[in-house]
């Protein structure tokens, strides 16, 4: 059974025979002639709104299903949807024997809203299929799929699926509409039941997984291990599995079950991409850049993306020429923008400043372009060329046309900070966190300049605390706790969260305030090796500069 969109509705009637023994006796009139002449050359001339009406008239005149079926055709092509049922439904009628007619009218009634006009029809057309009705029943889903209300149409698939339960594929059919209709209990229901009566079918299985993955990532997990430990060599089930534990967070069992697949396909292109971008988010660059070269050179549609991972790549290696090659081998398409401006930020950082600074400028006023995205961009790159004024002067006056854009207001408070503009610090960080009371760094980054300045303690910890409770694993968050309950005395507590955040990112700032801490605990030992350490992963990092000068100078 084919879908019900336009494409498949015109399939079914391109290249359609209609018996001869079923073909009405008819006289060639010169009226017949001349209509369809007429509509034979309206066509040519694309004026299909001459076309249809006078096909479909002369096929109501005539009563002939050839000229019923052009008149279908024609109906489809020019997307005239009511001329096109209303010629279907006379095929269908002439010519009842027709499969294709019957399929025709279906399809296009599915697209209508009387489902007592379309149930008929497809189960007179499943009646028909014998020995493939059960690739008749695995379609029938996607034949309905425009009905305007899923209920109606799931209630449908149950009671055209009725006479054939005994088929896994009704129940895999009910499991669709099922959840289409938003109920992913009863769907998977009826994938017990189709797995019940072919246990190994493993579009059902995945299927399944698939289900479960949304409210209980580890139970899709258990579905699909317990059969991936009968049938080992199930590849596509391998591949859900692997895409299930990265749902789950289990990242490195993934990462395995990917390679498993692409140890044994080697040019399997899902499988590639998924070991390349896995392996790309733990910095194993080795195993990332060959599969994504090799990717790009098959033209896979992610090409693009790809482009841009082999773009900070190359950045990340120090490869400055050929990252900037890879961003401009992006020539449109959603991926231009990011790719414009990361290699705007690399040419900002390879002195070039200006040059990236035109790169944005270009940019303005593209689709896909954000502005405000820009000028956060364009702040960066003066703030990292130590023009922190041009960039504070920048968002100030971008924050006049919008003055309550969160993440321009953030950074403004950041700035401020750094061109000693406490009262425009304050004043931003506090409108961000009524603009956006969930922003955790809001919180964090007005209770941390307080802590950092040994000023409003106890509204800074307040501060802190509400951070922390928005985002409890964020490693600045953790660190910025530790350093206001240094402030308050509390070493212990300091302790505690500077040594975690620690665990959590190895940042020089973060190893500058925990060195402070084991320092003043007496711990001297400790605190110099944790600096020293720093240093050596960081060189020239100012606040591991600063307070090394401190205690050790």
């Amino acid at each position: 059974m084919h879908a019900a969109d336009d494409d498949d509705t015109e399939a079914a009637v391109a290249d359609t025979p209609v018996a001869g023994d079923r073909l009405p006796r008819q006289e060639l009139t010169a009226r017949i002639v001349y209509q369809l002449l007429l509509a034979e050359i309206a066509a040519r001339r694309g004026k299909f709104e001459v076309a249809v009406p006078a096909y479909l008239d002369l096929a109501k005149s005539t009563r002939d299903p050839r000229i019923a079926r052009r008149a279908t055709e024609f109906a489809l092509y020019a997307r005239q949807r009511d001329m096109a049922l209303e010629a279907a439904r006379l095929w269908a009628e002439l010519d009842p024997q027709s499969p294709q007619a019957q399929r025709t009218l279906a399809g296009l009634a599915a697209h209508g809203s009387n489902p007592a006009e379309v149930e008929p029809q497809i189960a007179k057309l499943l009646a028909e299929q014998g020995a493939k009705t059960g690739a008749a029943l695995l379609q029938l889903n996607r034949f309905l799929a425009n009905m305007p209300d899923a209920a109606t149409a799931a209630d449908m698939v149950r009671r055209l699926t009725e006479p054939y339960v005994k088929l896994p594929e009704a129940h895999f059919a009910r499991a669709q509409a099922a959840m289409r209709a938003g109920k992913p209990d009863v769907a998977l229901g009826d994938l017990d039941r189709a797995l019940e009566r072919k246990p190994d079918w493993e579009p059902a299985v995945i299927y399944k997984a698939q289900i479960q993955q949304p409210a209980d990532a580890e139970k899709a997990v258990a579905t699909l291990k317990a059969y991936l430990a009968k049938h080992p060599k199930a590849r596509d089930v391998r591949m859900q599995y692997a895409r299930a534990l990265v749902g789950a967070r289990r990242m490195d069992e993934a990462r395995r079950e990917f390679q498993r697949v692409l140890n044994e396909s080697p040019d399997r292109r899902d499988a590639m991409y998924a070991v390349g971008v896995l392996a790309y988010q733990v910095k194993d660059y080795t195993t990332a850049e060959p599969l994504f070269r090799k990717l790009v050179d098959a033209g896979v549609p992610e090409a693009d993306t790809l482009r841009v991972y082999l773009g900070q790549i190359a950045e990340e290696s120090k490869r400055t020429d050929e990252a900037l090659g890879w961003y401009d081998s992006v020539k449109s398409g959603d991926q231009y923008v990011q790719a414009q401006t990361r290699a705007a930020t690399l040419l900002a950082r390879s002195d070039k400043v200006e040059a990236g600074l035109a790169r944005l400028q270009a940019l303005r006023g593209q689709p896909g372009t954000s502005e405000v995205q820009l000028t956060l961009t364009e702040a960066f790159i003066l703030r990292e060329a130590g023009r922190a004024q041009d960039a504070f002067d920048l968002l100030q006056q971008a924050l006049l046309a919008k003055p309550d854009e969160p993440d321009m207001l953030y950074e403004l408070g950041l700035l401020a900070e750094r061109v000693e503009r406490m009262d425009v610090m304050e004043q931003s960080l506090r409108k961000v966190i009524a603009i956006k009371p969930d922003f955790a760094h809001g919180y964090n980054a007005l209770g941390y300049s307080f802590a950092d300045r040994n000023i409003n303690l106890p509204e800074a910890q307040s501060l802190i605390e509400k951070a922390l409770q928005l985002a409890p694993d964020d490693p600045a968050i953790l660190d910025s706790m530790g350093w206001v309950m240094y402030r308050n005395g509390n070493l212990a507590g300091a302790l505690q969260h500077l040594t975690r955040a620690f665990s959590l990112t190895a940042d020089p700032e973060i190893a500058a305030h925990l060195g402070e801490v084991l320092w003043m605990m007496g711990r001297r030992s400790d605190a110099t090796r944790t600096w020293q350490e720093a240093a050596k992963a960081h060189p020239g990092s100012a606040p591991l500069d600063k307070v090394m000068k401190r205690f050790l100078q």
